[in-house]
């Protein structure tokens, strides 16, 4: 069963950089989309972007987009997040999540991911 563990995340101030990682195990990325997604203090998840199983990303969050890149190394089955231009709206809990190819065309909402890291939390505060 394919398993997902975040990592990365930290406090970081306005304007600066973070990578995230999520390494996976267990089964191969080709056969499963992967989503970054994120979770602020009152609000819901959002999912933030999308690599298919081909290796594209499919799907960046307007709120994200020109600052964030995803990311994937298949030789080390890991996804990564390069996040730019950090602003204190970023701060979140961030999650990846994965759903295989059989069951979804691209990435779903999260509580529809059946694969799920435990988070990693970044913090934008100056």
């Amino acid at each position: 069963q394919l398993q997902l563990v975040e990592s990365g995340g930290g406090l970081v101030q306005p304007g600066g950089s973070l990578r995230l990682s999520c390494a996976a195990s267990g089964l191969s990325l080709d056969y499963y989309h992967i989503g970054w997604f994120r979770r602020a203090p009152g609000k819901e998840h959002e999912e933030i972007s999308c690599i298919v199983s081909s290796g594209t990303t499919t799907f960046y969050a307007d709120s994200v987009k020109g600052r964030f890149t995803a990311s994937r190394d298949i030789a080390s089955n890991t996804i990564y997040l390069q996040m730019n231009g950090l602003k204190p709206g970023d701060t979140a809990v961030y999650y990846c999540a994965a759903v295989h190819i059989t069951a979804a065309t691209k990435c779903q909402q999260y509580s529809n991911m059946p694969y799920r890291g435990k988070g990693t939390l970044v913090t934008v505060s100056s």
